[in-house]
């Protein structure tokens, strides 16, 4: 459980000429820090102490932010502290024991910790920064960046090609609102595409933004550039654009000659968007009432939330109906889907008030 404090300043050790991600060990640390509050209005006695000679999860921070007397260390050499100044290594490298009462973690045992934003338990790295782990550390960086539960498209088709191009944006010194954009552009013309029936050049499109919707979160966690404005940008764009895309959709049907008479219109995207906005509330909802987000409370609910009727899951069912030459059943599928996958969340809610009122605490299972 956090202290509700940071410590009070970041003291730095050692030298480190090798970058990830492009930045030098010292500015990435800095960054850690800064995102994470240290020397901010809510600082206490502590300090944090870092040695520049190792790269870690940004994991580790927030948990050094939960944990006043974190001691990390490497054999008998700590990595990275937070205690009292007096307290603290001299010199990076020294062999020292942790104070008695001290939390201590070893990095050779690859410590679970439970990472809440990205909703996941997690192996996060703590490893010696040297040129021949700078491939690997990349790699193990984006991959631990990856949430643990999402949709079945951005979890298994397509983590390999966004990790090569966050690693091409991150060389060329982009940032992730670049990144968004260029998704943003796409997003509007798969918008048009679909409006005038170019349904595989629509595709086409959102594919590009769909796999960018990815690597500017990544990018923004790897090189620690995330900001307030940037996540209400990328969020504010998933939120706001399936709607548009479905009703887009089902006008584009006219150019095929299978538009759908004015009854079959109403109810196939009214259900498709009345669906999409209430399933949202509910976890909104959810999040407010059990302090979690739903898809994280059972098994099954992580496993549900690969194909719950969201933009990815729902792109599967529509590009399935082009293959076909049916481009008109693949939105009456998004819809049943949708009002299935709402019936889910209404259960969803259900189960967990009643399992809150026998006395039961509504926990994550990740979090066990």
């Amino acid at each position: 459980m956090s202290s509700g404090t940071v410590p009070s300043r970041l003291i730095v050790m050692g030298d480190n000429t090798t970058r990830l991600w492009g930045l030098s060990s010292y500015e990435r640390i800095e960054r850690l820090a800064d995102k994470a509050g240290v020397g901010g209005p809510k600082a206490d006695t502590t300090s944090l102490w870092a040695d520049q000679g190792y790269a870690f999860d940004p994991l580790w921070m927030t948990h050094a932010m939960a944990t006043p007397r974190l001691w990390v260390m490497h054999g008998d050499r700590p990595v990275l502290v937070r205690d009292e100044a007096a307290l603290l290594p001299r010199i990076a490298g020294e062999a020292m024991l942790p104070p008695e009462g001290a939390s201590v973690y070893r990095i050779e045992d690859r410590p679970t910790l439970y990472n809440e934003s990205l909703r996941k338990q997690q192996q996060p790295f703590f490893e010696p920064l040297v040129p021949g782990n700078v491939a690997r550390l990349e790699r193990e960086s984006y991959y631990g960046a990856y949430k643990g539960v999402t949709d079945i498209l951005t979890k298994y088709l397509w983590p390999e090609l966004a990790f090569h191009l966050t690693r091409l944006a991150a060389r060329l010194r982009m940032t992730p609102n670049m990144v968004t954009v260029l998704g943003a552009i796409g997003c509007i013309a798969a918008t048009f595409f679909f409006l005038y029936g170019h349904y595989w050049a629509g595709v086409a499109v959102g594919f590009v933004f769909m796999v960018f919707d990815t690597v500017d979160g990544k990018l923004a966690r790897c090189t620690v550039t995330s900001s307030f404005w940037g996540n209400i940008f990328d969020h504010g764009i998933d939120l706001v654009h399936p709607p548009f895309w479905w009703v887009a959709w089902a006008l584009g049907l006219s150019h095929h000659g299978l538009a759908y008479s004015a009854t079959t219109f109403g109810w196939v995207t009214g259900t498709i968007l009345i669906g999409y906005v209430v399933q949202r509330l509910i976890e909104g909802w959810f999040i407010k009432r059990f302090g979690f987000h739903i898809h994280v409370w059972r098994k099954f609910d992580s496993d549900f939330r690969l194909v719950t009727a969201r933009r990815n899951p729902n792109m599967i069912l529509l590009v399935g109906s082009l293959v076909f030459g049916r481009p008109d059943i693949g939105l009456i599928l998004v819809a049943w889907w949708t009002g299935l996958s709402l019936l889910v969340h209404f259960w969803q809610v259900i189960t967990a008030e009643l399992q809150q009122a026998r006395g039961e605490p509504v926990t994550s299972w990740l979090e066990g």
